[in-house]
């Protein structure tokens, strides 16, 4: 599974039909959709679709058609977006009608393209489950566990400074596993 951290777009243009898709973290997806009703007053639909893992790893996505047939615009985004392995990331594709029906047929391939295109030019970062663990350290010991961590590529959400320091670690289980301390 793969996710991007910033926003892309893209546009195509099908029979005269402008197809603008914007990907993104999921969640910037509300303030990306309200964002794009005020850049494109003017289009026709907002037809978006977003995959998410929720708090117990099971994916949660969802798609709306926004107006256009049933099932031609946000379900084959959506199933682009699976297909691709995407994850924790939204797509909304504004269309701009150019006078000629495009068919139940040709929605599907005009929204799939727009998504397609949008998806190539992403960067993606591969999913990896982050476990935390918490740490009590000395503070003659801070600098070294620093610098260890730093090498084993172990981030440190928090750290609170009491008699001791308490830091909060970030990592996959795998290199928590290799921390030694």
């Amino acid at each position: 599974m793969q996710f991007i951290q910033k926003e892309f777009s893209s546009t195509i243009e099908v029979k005269k039909s402008k197809f603008i898709a914007h990907l993104c973290p999921y969640d910037d997806f509300d303030a990306m959709m309200e964002r794009l009703k005020n850049e494109h007053p003017k289009a026709r639909h907002y037809v978006y679709a977003y995959r998410y893992l929720n708090i117990w790893e099971q994916i949660v996505e969802n798609s709306s058609d926004d107006g256009e047939p049933k099932g031609t615009s946000g379900r084959p985004c959506l199933k682009v977006l699976s297909g691709g392995e995407i994850i924790n990331s939204a797509v909304v594709v504004v269309r701009y009608f150019g006078g000629t029906m495009l068919g139940t047929g040709g929605l599907v391939k005009a929204y799939s393209d727009a998504v397609n295109a949008v998806i190539e030019l992403g960067e993606f970062t591969l999913y990896e489950k982050l476990e935390e663990e918490v740490i009590t350290i000395s503070y003659t010991d801070l600098a070294k566990i620093e610098h260890t961590l730093k090498a084993l590529d172990i981030a440190i959400k928090t750290k609170e400074f009491g008699n001791d320091v308490t830091l909060t670690l970030q990592a996959t289980k795998e290199k928590l596993e290799q921390f030694q301390y």
